[in-house]
């Protein structure tokens, strides 16, 4: 039997440093990115998986990144900048938003995985299109706003034993 939800296009838009911040500052481990994924799509239709990341020059971020490919995510991939004060910055915050926004027209769902109150906005824009967000996070570190701004939120932190290595 088919149901309107199998006939569903989707779009899985993961934050990748968001993600692995929030696992280690709660549980210190790494999030199992093939159940983020299959619990993300679910029986649906999958249109793109984009993973974000940042290069910081740590000997196992290609393994990560090849492993990333391999579950079937695409991935975008920052170089951290140092700036002559010794700080840091690296943001997917914009090419996140351009992405969402570009794969709107293709999918009926895009499914957030990030906790960062700064996509709030965009889900708000989303759903004003008729694109259904799913925001998929740790709920001890996912901004109340984009939990209210999103259709459905999924809490990583119900599920630690599927969603963490």
């Amino acid at each position: 039997m088919t149901s309107v939800h199998d006939a569903q296009r989707v779009g899985v838009i993961a934050d990748a440093q968001n993600l692995y911040h929030s696992a280690q500052s709660l549980y210190s481990q790494n999030v199992d990115y093939s159940a983020l994924l299959q619990k993300a799509v679910q029986d649906r239709a999958l249109v793109r998986a984009i993973a974000y990341v940042i290069r910081a020059d740590s000997p196992e971020e290609e393994s990560f990144f090849e492993a990333l490919r391999d579950i079937g995510f695409e991935t975008r991939i920052k170089d951290i900048k140092t700036f002559p004060d010794g700080s840091q910055k690296a943001d997917w915050d914009v090419g996140m938003s351009l992405d969402a926004v570009t794969l709107a027209d293709h999918v009926d769902v895009l499914v957030l995985a990030t906790g960062d109150g700064d996509f709030s906005r965009l889900c708000r824009h989303l759903r004003h299109e008729g694109v259904r967000t799913e925001v998929v996070g740790f709920g001890g570190s996912t901004a109340d706003e984009l939990v209210d701004a999103a259709t459905t939120f999924v809490d990583m932190s119900d599920r630690e034993e599927t969603f963490l290595l």
